[in-house]
């Protein structure tokens, strides 16, 4: 099953193209690709897509090869999965993974590609897909963190024309559009992105008019090529024949089972590289699966490798026949309908870790620490005391990872184009107030280059309504590396107007909350990069002089500092107490075994460790009623169901673990304040 493109002519003669015009091509497309975001960002209405970015662009040749864009090519899964025609005037639209082997990867990306035709024979792709904030489905946000199948997730749409030969299915819209909770969002940012698409298409055609379509494609082969040339280069010189494996984890599956393993082995063959997932852990029944698209991890697999080494080659898909992948059915990465996905964001960002480790064993001045692999969400809903339906959803920052040529990014998102949504917004459209946004000192882990730090944002809320929250790294802690330490954890503190609180869980769902409730969102670190006792004192001072590092975390670098100086001797002599009494710096540090973390869990974050995965065979019986795992234990929660009950929590018990004790005791420093 595959798509028939219909054309009268195909352009397939290959001409000369000047050196000067396969500059103007290759501007002209880069721009393009920015305009197709600016016209996102001004014609889209959700918070999600207008204010933080969380949109995808693409245009690409004929044969759907990306020469600009931002995340690979998707066009090839789409195509190989939709059973029909491609004639001019069509655009296609889908919100199905299953149906595209993965070029979306959950229920709310909704995909649109547009074939570019000039003169009667197609000449170009233009796509977006972008990040609803809801589709329907069981809850508010349409990510939810207990569901077992995609169905629970949602309104899928299978590949269908969205227009055909220039006119619009107004019926296919109208019904897709009855399945969300917000139509006219979902409305709004449907055609942003089909505007984008239309822009693209019309920077193709004008490029195509001026140097004709057989130019204007030989131009792209040629940057294909020049791309597959350079990265075949860049890959015999920092992937080695012989293979190396790394692995990560993802923390928990929303329902009380984890960690699952993400598993990698790398190494090339000739020019070709081979990554292979043989090792990752069976699917999940939870909702944190990924359906990884090849395509994607091509250029995932690409992008970090030139950023790493060489950022001045152009990024396109030239160089995918380049990278085999190989990943097995059934596992957290591939696995087979109709298994939940819409939670997959974790296993998606976690792969960037994998990544840094394997290129770092490859070639040791490329190791990065882990960091902010992943995009927390935070959905808070209901209705207002006018009887209106609100809806938030936004995209939590965290600390990126120290790197070998300085410290990490504080209070930074996963994809670099992403940006915050401002405090002003949120407070002007939403019935919150937003009490803190601040980086948590310390939380980066401490190295020769600093981790960057989580940040802490304060949510008060002014009106009853449900929280769902999408977030991991509670469990593991993000790892350091050559010296360096792991960075914090992320914690989640729900504190009750009555002055009690809970600790809650990192995945959940239907948290109630009443006016005055405060919900700390505490996102983690980046781990450190190298001995933190080679680190300048100076710049140790410096940074507790920013409000990064606090005196007693300078006293982790064996900096010693009196009166806001620093004290020379004592540091030198308290750096090297610190050096006679450790042994040698492990290469990766992620803070224990997860068996040693298993068993600190309750202690140092407050809930209870997830259960070991029981995989695709036989589950286990049901746990007896109790708290479930990854759950709040009783004496710190309230005493319905996680965060299932709209009851104050009880008043709080004596004990608690040092985590929430400083949390606790942050938190009412902010509410002083």
């Amino acid at each position: 099953m595959s798509a028939v493109i219909v054309e009268t002519v195909r352009p397939e003669r290959g001409v000369e193209v000047e050196t000067a015009v396969l500059d103007i091509v290759e501007n002209a497309l880069r721009n393009a690709r920015f305009e197709m975001d600016a016209v996102v960002m001004r014609t889209a209405m959700s918070p999600g897509i207008r204010e933080q970015h969380d949109a995808f662009p693409l245009i690409a040749d004929r044969r759907g090869r990306m020469v600009a864009g931002q995340f690979g090519s998707f066009i090839d899964g789409f195509l190989s999965g939709y059973d029909g025609t491609v004639e001019e005037g069509d655009v296609f639209f889908t919100s199905d993974p299953y149906a595209c082997d993965g070029a979306i990867s959950h229920a709310n990306d909704w995909l649109v590609l547009l074939p570019i035709y000039f003169e009667k024979a197609l000449v170009g792709w233009a796509a977006m897909f972008g990040h609803m904030s809801d589709v329907g489905g069981k809850v508010p946000g349409s990510l939810p963190t207990d569901a077992v199948s995609i169905h629970e997730e949602g309104v899928i749409v299978p590949p269908v024309k969205l227009f055909r030969g220039g006119t619009l299915d107004q019926q296919l819209l109208d019904t897709v559009l009855n399945q969300v909770r917000l139509p006219s969002w979902n409305r709004a940012d449907l055609n942003a992105v089909l505007a984008s698409c239309r822009t693209a298409e019309t920077r193709v055609r004008e490029l195509c008019e001026r140097f004709g379509a057989d130019t204007y494609l030989s131009t792209l082969e040629l940057l294909l090529e020049r791309n597959r040339q350079a990265m075949a280069k860049l890959f015999r010189q920092v992937v080695p024949e012989q293979p190396v494996t790394f692995e990560d984890f993802v923390d928990d599956d929303g329902r009380g089972e984890g960690p699952f393993r993400i598993r990698c082995s790398l190494w090339r063959e000739g020019d070709r590289v081979v990554l292979d997932f043989t090792g990752t852990s069976e699917q999940a029944e939870g909702s944190i699966n990924f359906l990884l698209n090849e395509n994607v991890l091509r250029m995932f697999f690409g992008v970090y490798t030139i950023m790493a080494v060489d950022p001045m080659i152009l990024f396109n898909d030239g160089f995918y026949p380049l990278v085999d992948v190989r990943i097995p059915e059934g596992s957290l990465l591939k696995p087979r309908r109709p298994a939940a996905v819409s939670c997959r964001t974790h296993a998606l960002g976690r792969l960037f870790d994998v990544l840094a480790g394997l290129l770092g064993q490859c070639q040791p001045d490329f190791l990065a620490a882990a960091g902010f692999s992943s995009s927390p969400h935070l959905m808070y809903s209901g209705l207002d005391r006018h009887g209106k339906w609100f809806q938030l959803y936004q995209i939590g920052f965290g600390g990126v990872p120290a790197r070998p040529v300085g410290d990490g990014f504080d209070g930074h998102s996963m994809w670099p184009s992403f940006t915050n949504v401002p405090n002003e917004y949120l407070e002007a459209y939403y019935p919150l107030r937003i009490e803190s946004y601040e980086t948590v000192p310390d939380s980066g882990g401490i190295g020769r280059h600093r981790g960057g730090n989580g940040i802490r944002v304060g949510y008060r809320f002014l009106e009853p309504g449900e929280v769902s929250i999408h977030d991991d790294r509670w469990f593991t802690k993000p790892w350091g590396v050559l010296g360096g330490e792991p960075g914090e954890r992320g914690t989640k503190i729900l504190e009750r107007a009555d002055g009690s609180r809970q600790v809650v869980p990192a995945k959940c769902d239907h948290v109630a909350v009443r006016p005055g409730d405060l919900l700390h969102f505490v996102t983690w670190g980046g781990g450190g990069w190298g001995d933190p006792l080679e680190r300048d004192p100076e710049q140790v001072r410096h940074d507790v002089e920013r409000g990064l590092v606090t005196v007693d975390g300078a006293r982790r670098y064996g900096v010693v500092l009196v009166d806001g100086r620093v004290d020379a001797e004592r540091t030198r002599t308290r750096r090297a107490e610190l050096a006679a009494g450790r042994g040698d710096l492990p290469r990766f540090n992620r803070g224990g075994t997860v068996e040693e973390l298993r068993a600190r869990c309750l202690a140092e974050t407050g809930l209870t460790p997830p259960r070991e995965p029981a995989g695709a065979g036989a589950r286990p019986e049901p746990a007896p009623p109790g708290p479930r795992p990854g759950a709040t234990p009783a004496r710190h929660r309230d005493a319905g169901p996680a965060g299932g009950s709209d009851r104050p929590a009880r008043a709080q018990q004596p004990a608690q673990s040092p985590l929430e004790a400083l949390v606790h005791h942050i938190a009412r420093q902010v509410t002083v304040r």
